[in-house]
Parts: structure tokens; sequence; C-alpha cells
């Protein structure tokens, strides 16, 4: 019976892999239980999957799955929740930005009672302060529109129990924001406050497109607010033309024709009006594109390859 699955996405971290398993290695030999490392290769181009296989063949405790490309950060978290076995389960980045040596707090807190600890950071070393800046603001306005409370400053490295994983891998949806949906979940939840460390060695893999692209996917997929926005700016727009439209028609009977009554005034209108309309489509578009890929019931990945696991299926 394992009592500990870690789990570990894995893009491009050649150069990561042997630190972050030394350092992972030396925390779990130390736990209360057996420990298992699952390792989800996400299509990486380097030797990631090779030093994964190698790892494994050294050390049975190493399990992996290899996905047939590049699904990307949260798909690969998935994967690895739908096959970890342990009843604590905990997610991680490869780049050691997460430190191995605070899971024994997490699990201390888990031992305490609590189904999901969430790693929170209190400063990152090493980052821009726009990136910072952008942090900061995302959070706050992610809690702004959506519908449950995600905790500030935290990412996916946290501890969930089994009972917290197996509802996350009942959820079918295709676009998934791992940290908003283990909030929804409910359950006692805590925070275990670190340093965020700098990435141990290669470049950043979540660029400003990747993180931006997460934030939309985290506020369309967990509320409906951006199409009440929708509305309610339909709603302004329709009063701000009919105010246009008694302001002409005062112009007219009042006063002698002028300027402003002319091309300017339809300009405005128009580039306003046009606007206002791109705004909704877009937002439309984000909601009616995620129910075209959910009607597709594609699954969410394939697999290349495994190694470590009893029964190897695709989801």
């Amino acid at each position: 019976m394992i009592t500990y699955s870690i789990i570990i996405p894995v893009y491009n971290e050649e150069a990561n892999l042997p630190e972050m398993y030394r350092r992972v290695v030396q925390v779990i030999e130390g736990l209360d239980g057996p420990a298992e490392l699952v390792l989800i290769d996400d299509g990486s181009q380097d030797r990631s999957l090779a030093i994964l296989d190698e790892l494994h063949q050294r050390d049975p405790r190493v399990h992996y799955l290899s996905l047939a490309r590049n699904f990307g950060h949260q798909i690969a978290v998935t994967a690895g929740l739908q096959y970890a076995q342990g009843e604590a389960v905990v997610i991680m980045d490869a780049d050691l930005q997460d430190p191995p040596e605070l899971l024994p707090q997490l699990i201390e807190k888990w031992r305490a009672g609590y189904h999901v600890v969430y790693a929170q950071r209190v400063s990152r070393a090493k980052e821009s302060w726009f990136k910072k800046l952008m942090a900061y603001g995302f959070y706050r306005i992610l809690n702004r529109f959506t519908d449950v409370t995600i905790p500030t400053d935290t990412g996916d490295f946290c501890l969930m129990s089994r009972q917290v994983v197996d509802i996350l891998n009942s959820m079918p949806e295709k676009h998934r924001y791992i940290r908003g949906l283990r909030a929804w979940v409910g359950f006692p939840q805590t925070a275990v406050q670190f340093k965020r460390d700098p990435r141990f060695a290669g470049d950043v893999k979540y660029t400003f497109r990747k993180s931006l692209n997460l934030a939309i996917d985290g506020i369309i997929s967990l509320s409906r607010k951006p199409l009440k926005i929708a509305t309610y700016l339909g709603l302004i727009t329709a009063l701000v033309a009919i105010a246009m439209i008694i302001l002409v028609l005062f112009w007219r009977i009042y006063n002698a024709p002028a300027q402003l009554i002319g091309y300017t005034l339809i300009t405005i209108a128009i580039f306003f009006l046009g606007a206002v309309q791109l705004i909704c489509l877009g937002i439309l578009g984000e909601y009616i594109g995620r129910i075209y890929d959910e009607v597709k019931q594609r699954p969410l990945y394939t697999i290349k390859k495994a190694a470590g696991f009893d029964e190897i299926s695709q989801s």
C-alpha cells in the first residue's frame, strides 16, 4: 500500500532531473510510509525521457508516463493524478522552484485533518518586478471573477488527500485549472508558506502567453461572470446610443448644424459600438470553444510509453 505519491510533470528538464531526484529521494526516505514518484514526460524533446527510464531502472519507486506529444502542464498533472496510487498525493514542478524539503510540513498538516494543503509563496527569488506585479494582480482579479475563493500566491504545489484526488479524477472537463478545481471541491484546506527558489537550471517554461492562457482557462472554467459583463456592456452601449440620439435631436431642433454632428460623431459611434461587439463576441467565443472541445469527447492525452504501473490505460 503506497502512502505518498509525488507527481512531477517534466518538459525538457534534463538538466534538473538528477538533482531533483536526489533531493526528493532524500526527503521520502525519511517519511513515515512508502512513497512513489510519478513522473510525467510531456512530450520532451531533450533527453528527459531517457533519464526517466534510467531512474526507473535504478529505483522501482520511480514510475513514469511519456505522453505522445506536448499536451500542456495541466494535462500532464491530470495524467499523474489518474495514475497516482497514494493516500496523499503531492504535485510539484521539476525545476526545484518547489522545494522537496517542504513535503514533511505538508504531510504534517494532512495528518492534522486537512484534505488540501497548498504551498503559499511569500517571496519569489530572482523574478522581475513585472512578473511579480502580474502574479499579484492575477490572483486578485481571479478571485473577483470566479465563484470560488482561490488562495492568493499559490500554484500547483500542494498535497491532496485520496478523497479529493478521486473527485478531481471524476471531472471530465478538458480545460483544466487544477488550483481552481481543488478549491471548488471544498473540504478543509490550509496553507504552508515558503520562499520560492529560482530555477535550478534551464529556461522558464511558463511564458507570458502560456500564463495568460492559463489565466483565461481559470476564469472561464470557474465562472460565468464574463458573460454577465458582456450583458452589462450591451446595456451600457444601448444607453449611450439612446443618449446620443437624444443629443443629436436636441442639437438639430434647437441649434444650428454643428461639425460635431457630422462625420466625427458618426466615426466615434462606429468605433465604440464595434469595440463593444468584438469584446462580447470574444467572450462568447471562449465559452463556445470550450463547449466544442467538450462535445468532441476526445481523450485528454495519449500515452507513448509507460513504466512502473500495474495497469496502463489511456484516459
